[in-house]
């Protein structure tokens, strides 16, 4: 059998989105517009091929009052009551939609009755959830705060004490994983019979998010070998020309760290069902600012202590990281550079641009100008946190949400969103060692790379499991 649940409610009161955001499926109509939906529109959810459980969207109650009367008469006359009531009102026009949205009940689905809970009772909705306890099918109320007002929640709670086997406040458009998760879990509970096959389902839900982590851990993984390791290549005959060739070097090898870095988080997004509503973080996003911009590597890199640490292990792979602390600064990489060009060239070890001294480690008075690979970890830190951010945001991005325009409109906070700010010596070292056997190429750096994706697999679950979800800030 696989679980079916109706997603019951009075217009405009958030069903659809709670339905989207249930389902991870943006392709459910979200509009701010009553009586939007006018027929019934099965959603399954499908985990590895395989159908687990279906979500029903359905039309707003319109006449209520009207239901309950012809329901209550035809309960009095035995038989089955709501079959009966349903042939009944589709004679009649005005009751289509409510004849309409019972029909996933009688053919057995649960029900989840959905509420904007920043408003108080009406008598309409008393109507609306006696009609509901009077199918006899297993019912959770959802209380959906739509604009965070949550000044009526106890009024809401005492009547559904009163019809509903279980209720939960639950934000169609803030709803972390863990949330989503711990409605599944709840629903559990509502009946007895079907407390087995909604285990599978939670556990079904568990197995592919823990499947998509682990290829998130691929993608950012792979994401950093490429970049970090990326290494262009250009013909010199003499200084002047160097110095043209240096500058178009250091605008491809950004431009195609930039690709990159976009192709992992689009793969992140599509790994996580965004399909259709192509959100765009906040402009002032840091997942969005220029990867060599200085405030980027100040609030993204290394904290001052970190990089003490990483320059304790071993010289040239914290790179500039020794000057960094050096200048009591989180960029003295810009600091001692002076320009976003020369900071490049720090970044890969260079000393000087000008006669016969060394670029990037290479000497340019020969035939080849190289840039890469990366020569200071700061690079590894300042990806792998836009990552965890582009990451972050992205799960918990509910699929009923649609305020892209509000999002990006908010003010920039000028702080420090780093995952990695907490994180050990031990896990520095990690890092350090996974680092290092990158610009070593002929050395095997199986271990190193076993143990990153170990520490990036943890991180990826305290994420996952965090309550707090992903504030438009970032």
């Amino acid at each position: 059998m696989i679980p079916e649940f109706a997603i019951l409610g009075h217009p405009n009161e958030g069903k659809s989105s709670v339905l989207s955001t249930l389902a991870e499926d943006d392709s459910v109509r979200v509009s701010p517009i009553p009586g939007e939906t006018t027929a019934c529109r099965t959603f399954p959810v499908v985990v590895d091929g395989r159908e687990v459980l279906r979500f029903t969207d359905t039309p707003g109650f319109q006449n209520p009052a009207r239901v309950l009367v012809e329901l209550k008469k035809r309960l009095k006359e035995g038989g089955d009551a709501l079959a009966e009531f349903r042939r009944y009102a589709q004679t009649i026009p005005e009751l289509h939609d409510d004849c309409e949205l019972l029909l996933p009940v009688e053919r057995g689905a649960g029900i989840i009755y959905v509420v904007d809970g920043s408003r108080p009772v009406r008598n309409v909705d008393r109507a609306e959830m006696e009609i509901l306890r009077l199918t006899g099918k297993p019912r959770m109320a959802v209380i959906n705060c739509k604009d965070r007002d949550e000044s009526h929640l106890e009024e809401w709670k005492n009547e559904f004490r009163k019809n509903f086997n279980s209720n939960r406040v639950f934000n169609a458009h803030r709803a972390t994983y863990a949330e989503r998760l711990a409605l599944l879990e709840a629903l559990k509970s509502i009946d007895q019979d079907w407390h087995q096959p909604l285990s599978q389902v939670v556990l079904a839900f568990t197995r592919d998010w823990a499947a998509r982590n682990e290829a998130t851990v691929d993608i950012v993984t792979t994401m950093l070998l490429d970049c970090l390791g990326l290494e262009l290549r250009a013909p010199v005959s003499g200084d002047e020309e160097a110095r043209t060739r240096r500058e178009q070097l250091f605008r491809r090898y950004g431009e195609a760290l930039v690709t990159r870095e976009r192709q992992a988080h689009e793969g992140i997004r599509q790994l996580f069902k965004h399909n259709i509503f192509d959100y765009q973080l906040p402009p002032h996003s840091l997942v969005h600012a220029d990867l060599f911009d200085e405030r980027t590597w100040q609030l993204l890199g290394l904290n001052k202590k970190q990089v003490i640490i990483a320059g304790g292990l071993g010289g040239a792979a914290i790179g500039v990281g020794l000057e960094m602390a050096a200048f009591g600064h989180g960029l003295g990489i810009f600091t001692v550079a002076g320009t976003v060009a020369g900071a490049l060239g720090a970044l890969f070890g260079g000393e000087s641009f000008s006669g016969k001294a060394e670029l990037l480690g290479m000497p340019l008075g020969g035939e080849e100008l190289v840039v890469g690979p990366a020569k200071s970890i700061e690079l590894l830190f300042v990806l792998l946190n836009r990552a965890l951010l582009f990451y972050r945001h992205t799960i918990n991005w509910a699929h009923g949400r649609r305020d892209y325009q509000a999002a990006a409109a908010l003010p920039d906070p000028l702080r420090r969103q780093v995952f990695t700010d907490g994180w050990s010596a031990g896990n520095i070292k990690i890092c350090h060692d996974f680092f290092r056997t990158i610009a070593k190429k002929g050395e095997d750096g199986t271990s190193q790379r076993q143990r990153f994706r170990e520490l990036l697999r943890a991180t990826l679950e305290e994420i996952s499991n965090s309550e707090g979800g992903a504030e438009e800030r970032d």
